[in-house]
């Protein structure tokens, strides 16, 4: 199979309880952004960058997401990660659905409404040109402080990701951050899955470790760099959620 005629497919990250949100009754990608909940403009994002198969990752709450599903006929697989013990457990929970489904697979994140899928569309273009195992989305931010930040060797090639709490000194002062956005191969992916271990402070599976197997193992890691900031913007507060509708309505021109 050519790269170009590779199929794509998509996992939203939607799991989590988002407690910074004070809302206990209702799940963080369900809260609206320009009137919509936020995973619909994530669902919206894949269906732009042609994914042929869109699953979400499901864990708290997950009764409400499916029933806004079905009451609004939206077409989405759906999987369960109970109980969440982090991104990379996150993705394993989607493999059985696409272990005979050679693809490209888009990593999103359910609190990142903004994405274009010009940008996804960018993404693969770029990780296909370059024959990658896997292509990242990054960031340059003036305070990185709380995201994984992307460690590149003197060739400008990803290396690893260290997520924030795991960062020495002198990784802390890299400004390059990692979104959270990914296109993998595959068949990279899934054995280096099955290596993963909860080796850190928060005792979770981080999807980011999948990253220096890929650098011991010699696989290309392309990053690729965001034109937009306010693009790559999570949601995880009721000020940030603000702060994103906003924007919204104002690159729209939706009335309040």
């Amino acid at each position: 199979m050519s790269n170009s005629t590779r199929p794509v497919a998509a996992v939203i990250m939607a799991a989590g309880k988002g407690t910074r949100m004070k809302t206990p009754g209702l799940p963080k990608v369900l809260h609206p952004v320009g009137g919509m909940p936020m995973i619909d403009h994530v669902i919206a994002c894949a269906r732009g960058f042609r994914a042929e198969r869109v699953i979400a990752i499901l864990g708290y709450q997950r009764e409400k997401i499916l029933a806004h599903f079905y009451e609004n006929g939206i077409d989405c697989e759906h999987v369960v990660q109970e109980p969440q013990l982090g991104t990379g457990h996150a993705v394993m929970q989607a493999r059985p659905l696409l272990e005979d489904f050679a693809c490209d697979l888009v990593v999103l994140s359910g609190d990142v409404p903004l994405l274009r899928p010009e940008t996804v569309l960018a993404m693969i273009a770029e990780h296909r040109a370059q024959h990658a195992g896997v292509t990242v989305l990054t960031a340059h931010l003036p305070d990185p402080t709380g995201y994984g930040r992307i460690v590149r060797n003197h060739l400008g090639h990803i290396i690893r990701i260290v997520e924030h709490r795991d960062t020495s000194d002198e990784e802390r002062e890299i400004r390059e951050i990692n979104t959270g956005i990914y296109v993998f191969r595959t068949e990279h992916l899934f054995p280096a899955l099955d290596r993963l271990t909860p080796d850190n402070d928060q005792e979770e599976y981080y999807l980011t470790d999948v990253f220096s197997m890929f650098s011991g193992d010699g696989v290309r890691m392309v990053p690729v760099v965001a034109d937009s900031i306010t693009e790559v913007q999570g949601i995880n507060t009721v000020e940030q959620l603000a702060r994103i509708d906003r924007l919204f309505r104002e690159q729209t021109g939706t009335r309040v």
